[in-house]
């Protein structure tokens, strides 16, 4: 294997067409970055893909960690790239592209390939899964996550039943530092942590600091590689939205399987396989990353290194539906740009330094809730401190709200109970962290609240609290 890790892709400014003869009426699909065309080398004859991206950081990026993950047997090898000025039909004028000299693939895409496989058995799908694993560990030993493992990025290299598959498409990959903070995802195959990542980004962009950031790492491409395997084995997806809609990627319901790993093998499709094949798929499609099999994992688990049952599976038979498949492909292109997030870290402002007429009204509340019980309770102060008691109050409104208000009173009364309990737990980071998850502002809920949730989470930091 040849290992690219310490050296750098440095484009060439000559014009490919030196070299090549580019087709660019033909094309062979759209990567996340840029269209891909077939070229000939003049000197040997020999076809290559080549995909065009306008020349930006972002893409340089791409290219530094395709060259870096190159020379694998199952990852589609970068040669050459090519720093060119092209002026494409309808553009006013010529800019910077870069052009990637890639490894000819034309045995098509993973899941079209088994669609016309009516023989398609368990035996081939762990070979399958092996070849994609390898290249999965691959990325992982040097520290690379992919963050878009999905089989539109799966190709076969040829139309011969030894055709190897190979893993492509490096637009999102970066190194795995423990902070890579931009939740990139394809929905039927994104995991638990990455929603979680979505959901407290947008609360950045709300101006909720984070004080330890969110991590998309390399356990969320054992994920997808869980779904992908899933979808191996029958023909559809773990997860999937009960009432689908073009307008949002992934509903409420389909969100809330994912969070809490809410799917079942139907027996069906299911009965006759393996139980070493569930076993993997369990514990890839483990909510808690923690708990998750890493690569290493998979690449040692029995079911791809034991003898595998020549069982019939059923997945072609629901992937030979030209417009399930479509769809899945279609929901796939429509929202990658929108997957795309930009990192934009913000802070929160200190709620003392605050102009708010809502944060005022409440503080005012708190005011002459204060002076009141200073007024008509002149006994010794009790034993619990006032952060221990602004925090019972707190979780005692989230589940016992006063039934003579209304919803929107309550929901006042519940933010200026958690306001006084922020007030009185100074720089405790904890509920600070814990509050994040409910999309606190600094002073109310940006987004409807589980109260029980919130309860139960109040709970947990008051029962530590307790026994400090």
């Amino acid at each position: 294997i040849m290992m690219n890790c310490d050296i750098k892709m440095e484009p060439k400014t000559s014009s490919i067409t030196d070299e090549y003869d580019v087709d660019w009426n033909q094309k062979l699909g759209t990567g996340i970055s840029g269209p891909v065309r077939v070229a000939t080398k003049r000197s040997t004859g020999e076809k290559y893909a080549i995909k065009v991206v306008v020349d930006r950081p972002k893409a340089q990026q791409e290219i530094q960690m395709h060259w870096k993950c190159s020379g694998h047997p199952h990852v589609v090898t970068l040669y050459e790239v090519y720093r060119n000025e092209l002026q494409f039909p309808g553009e006013s004028a010529s800019q910077s592209r870069l052009l990637l000299v890639l490894e000819l693939m034309d045995g098509g895409e993973l899941f079209f390939r088994i669609s016309k496989q009516h023989g398609f058995t368990e035996r081939h799908a762990a070979a399958t899964t092996m070849q994609i694993a390898l290249a999965v560990r691959h990325l992982h030993g040097m520290n690379i996550a992919h963050r878009d493992l999905k089989p539109e990025n799966l190709l076969y290299k040829n139309s011969s039943e030894e055709s190897p598959i190979k893993l492509c498409d490096f637009g999102f990959a970066k190194l795995d530092n423990g902070d890579l903070m931009t939740p990139q995802f394809t929905p039927y195959y994104v995991s638990p942590q990455v929603l979680e990542a979505q959901r407290r980004h947008r609360r950045e962009r709300s101006s909720v600091s984070v004080a330890s950031p969110y991590t998309y790492d390399k356990s969320c491409d054992m994920w997808s590689l869980g779904v992908i395997i899933y979808i191996l084995m029958c023909g559809y997806p773990p997860f999937y939205s009960e009432h689908p809609t073009h307008r949002r990627a992934i509903d409420r319901s389909m969100r809330r399987k994912i969070m809490n790993g809410t799917y079942n093998f139907p027996e069906r499709e299911w009965e006759r396989v393996s139980e070493p094949a569930k076993d993997v798929v369990k514990k890839l499609l483990c909510v808690d990353p923690h708990e998750r099999l890493n690569i290493e994992d998979l690449v040692q688990h029995p079911w791809l290194n034991e003898e595998v049952p020549d069982t019939l599976l059923q997945s072609p038979v629901y992937m030979s539906n030209k417009a399930n498949m479509q769809e899945t492909v279609a929901l796939h292109s429509s929202h990658l740009r929108k997957m795309r997030i930009p990192d934009r870290p913000s802070n929160l402002k200190p709620i003392e330094s605050a102009v708010n007429p809502i944060l005022v009204k409440r503080q005012q509340i708190i005011r002459q809730e204060e002076e009141g019980r200073k007024m008509h309770s002149p006994s010794p102060p009790p034993i619990d401190p006032p952060y221990i008691r602004a925090l019972r109050d707190t979780i005692a409104k989230c589940v016992l709200p006063k039934k003579s208000l209304t919803p929107e009173e309550q929901k006042m009364e519940l933010e200026t109970a958690m306001v006084r309990a922020l007030n009185e737990a100074g720089d405790n980071e904890e509920v600070k962290t814990m509050l994040r998850q409910f999309a606190w502002n600094g002073t109310s809920f940006a987004h409807e609240v589980d109260n029980f949730e919130l309860a139960h989470s109040l709970k947990t930091i008051l029962k530590a609290e307790l026994k400090q």
